[in-house]
């Protein structure tokens, strides 16, 4: 590739990443239904908004633990397998839910536990793009399942909307079952085998797939991944400014008083975004994306700080579309992340970026809506726009192209802490 970077026509044309991004597609539309649907069965059952809130939430929850402590995994057995197994345990949970009549404490229960699980199946997708679309085609893969992604959720959504009216939330969960069926075939017919890279990031016993040395081995690697301080300039400028971005979308139907309203904000950001992650994958350079990661950065905190002045549904709409655009920002920091992180523990740090985003999200979420409490929610949506602009400057270091002419490391999986630290690397989740 020239340094002009790759083109759409040139990732396409890849087979895997085919295979790969229509079960990304199918894997979005599918949660998102699910998620939808599980929501308004709870509902159904219980009549408790609460709930129903918890149960369309549940999904994402999980990820926390699952980071902190099951990555490894990732790394450690063979993708394809992985990404199968996934897509058939969102088989079996849709079918549980929709036809075994669980309580709403054991539906609940279940979407959790299989939940811990989740981001082992994202990082194993993340960790196999750079193998099969290397260099700039892999940002420009990455950038296509951005839009994918935006895309995806609104027609999962929108395709949900309407088989809740058709059949109801069990026939919604039933044909979530079938999306996933279809993706695992995709996968399992689509990919060639690889074997698992990490082996060697744990001792014997723990390659082997006991359950205590995946936990150990994530537990060790993890830490070894954040004392790098490269490593943790990339996740931390990953995951901040996002976390605001979060916060002040978490405003929007307090701050609007109506979901009808509030809905077209939210699509509005959703739009925004994918319009950025398209025009800077395909139109920027890849030295310009990694210059441009800064004030794209900036730019998702700028907008929300017109909220002091009280925007309507139709400038609120604009504002979080102009916001969300700037989320294109981490497309400067994917060759970085990629360069900056040992090959056998890829999966695991792909997964722990994932895993940080939507952590970060929720507390993001929360913390801004805490602080709503007591200004009101266009205060506090200012506040997060202000926090979202000092964020991105204090991580200007980060965000910034790394210094040409670093080395990147060849193994960091047996070495400490302190080994891992010190080698010197060329500097991104799900």
């Amino acid at each position: 590739m020239t340094e002009r970077g790759a083109t759409f026509g040139q990732v396409f044309a890849v087979r895997e990443f085919r295979v790969l991004f229509g079960s990304f597609a199918l894997l979005i539309s599918g949660d998102s239904i699910k998620m939808l649907a599980l929501s308004v069965l709870v509902y159904a059952q219980t009549g408790s908004p609460g709930l129903s809130a918890a149960a369309y939430m549940a999904g994402w929850l999980p990820y926390i633990l699952g980071g902190m402590f099951l990555l490894s995994l990732a790394d450690r057995l063979p993708p394809r397998a992985v990404m199968v197994v996934g897509e058939l345990v969102r088989v079996v949970v849709c079918l549980l839910l929709a036809f075994a009549g669980l309580p709403v404490p054991v539906m609940l229960g279940l979407v959790l536990v299989t939940g811990l699980f989740a981001p082992v199946f994202g990082a194993a997708r993340s960790a196999l793009l750079p193998d099969v679309l290397p260099g700039d085609a892999f940002v420009l893969a990455r950038s296509l399942m951005g839009v994918t992604s935006a895309g995806a959720q609104i027609a999962g959504l929108a395709v949900g909307g309407a088989f809740l009216a058709a059949t109801g939330p069990r026939g919604a969960l039933a044909v979530t079952a079938a999306l996933s069926a279809v993706a695992a075939l995709v996968l399992r017919y689509g990919l060639p085998y690889r074997p698992g890279r990490g082996a060697a990031v744990g001792d014997d016993s723990a390659a082997r797939g006991a359950a205590g040395g995946a936990v150990r081995v994530t537990l060790r690697v993890n830490r070894s991944l954040m004392v790098d301080r490269r490593v943790r300039g990339l996740l931390l400028a990953s995951w901040l400014p996002c976390m605001c971005l979060a916060g002040a979308e978490a405003m929007v139907v307090p701050y609007l008083g109506g979901q009808g309203q509030a809905g077209v904000v939210l699509a509005a950001a959703a739009g925004g975004m994918a319009v950025g992650e398209f025009t800077v994958g395909r139109f920027a350079a890849p030295a310009v994306r990694e210059r441009l990661s800064l004030p794209l950065a900036v730019l998702i905190g700028l907008p929300w700080l017109a909220f002091l002045m009280a925007p309507g549904v139709a400038w609120a709409a604009v504002l979080a579309a102009v916001s969300a655009a700037g989320v294109s920002y981490q497309l400067g920091l994917q060759r970085r992340f990629v360069d900056a992180v040992p090959e056998e523990v890829r999966g695991q740090a792909f997964g722990l970026l994932s895993a940080g985003l939507m952590t970060g999200q929720a507390i993001g979420a929360a913390a801004i809506g805490v602080l709503s409490e007591a200004t009101g929610p266009g205060t506090a949506i200012f506040a997060a726009g202000v926090a979202g602009v000092l964020v991105a400057l204090a991580l200007s270091g980060a965000l910034r192209p790394a210094p040409a002419g670093d080395a990147r490391p060849t193994s960091a999986g047996d070495a400490g802490p302190e080994e891992v630290t010190e080698v010197v690397r060329p500097s991104r989740g799900g």
